[in-house]
């Protein structure tokens, strides 16, 4: 299914990973934007909801080496770039930067130890995260530690909650920087999708990821598939019980399939 991510100027931009590596990062993607965004909030209940994600974070690092297979694939951009160099036309300072900001990235994620470890060998962190896993865990009848914790000023919760997310950033240096290099990859296009569906025939060409933009006053959202075949962007709308229905008139959107 297709992933909202944001609202541009007056389009909505929509992104459908074509495999299950990219969405696993735009998924990670998603929860350190919901992660800083409710870290900025004063509210104890925003901080309650940074914790939550932080250790979905945590979960997310236990369940899969995400570090080693962004550093892999930091370490194969590198090595497609530094082939461009021989190329004609490419600009060398640009390439040059990219090399030393893929570099960087590599580095730094690479001296790291277990993404993590902190939250773990802290006992009380340990305990708030099997109390917020239970619903409503975290109230200060199961927890008076917590809330004891939430009453204390904004200033020195955000400081906690800084020191706390600090090691898990080298991560999300790295996979934005994967995300930011596979989405400038791909051209956009002006399209339009008769009777609500578009289809384009590949040919045998492998896209890793599919963006769409569309406008808002249109009330659509696309449903996207692809292959090495084909892609498919089929627009639907909500009715009045929310169901998705199919649209049966012209739509006018934006595409780009990217790949690095």
């Amino acid at each position: 299914m297709s992933k909202l991510l944001k609202v541009v100027g007056r389009v909505i931009l929509y992104e459908y990973p074509c495999n299950e590596r990219i969405r696993s990062l735009l998924r990670v993607e998603h929860l350190f934007d919901r992660l800083f965004f409710f870290s900025k909030g004063e509210d104890v209940r925003h901080h309650q909801i940074s914790m939550a994600t932080l250790f979905e974070l945590l979960d997310i690092s236990e369940r899969t080496d995400l570090r080693g297979a962004i550093v892999q694939d930091l370490e194969r951009q590198r090595g497609t770039l530094a082939g461009l160099r021989q190329h004609p036309g490419v600009d060398e300072s640009r390439l040059t930067a990219m090399l030393e900001e893929i570099q960087g990235v590599a580095s730094e994620l690479g001296a790291q130890g277990r993404v993590g470890q902190n939250l773990r060998d802290n006992e009380w962190l340990a305990s708030l995260r099997g109390r917020l896993a239970v619903p409503g865990g975290s109230s200060p009848v199961d927890m008076p530690s917590f809330f004891s914790w939430q009453l204390r000023p904004f200033e020195e919760r955000s400081r906690n909650l800084q020191e706390w997310t600090a090691p898990f950033l080298p991560l999300y240096r790295g996979l934005a920087l994967i995300l930011r290099m596979l989405r400038e990859s791909g051209d956009v296009r002006e399209m339009t999708a008769p009777d609500g569906a578009y289809q384009e025939m590949l040919g045998g060409k492998t896209y890793q990821l599919l963006r769409v933009w569309v406008d808002p006053a249109r009330r659509v959202f696309p449903e996207m598939s692809a292959n090495k075949y084909v892609i498919w962007v089929r627009f639907a709308m909500q009715g009045p019980d929310l169901k998705p229905q199919p649209v049966g008139t012209d739509v006018s959107f934006r595409l780009a399939c990217c790949q690095v």
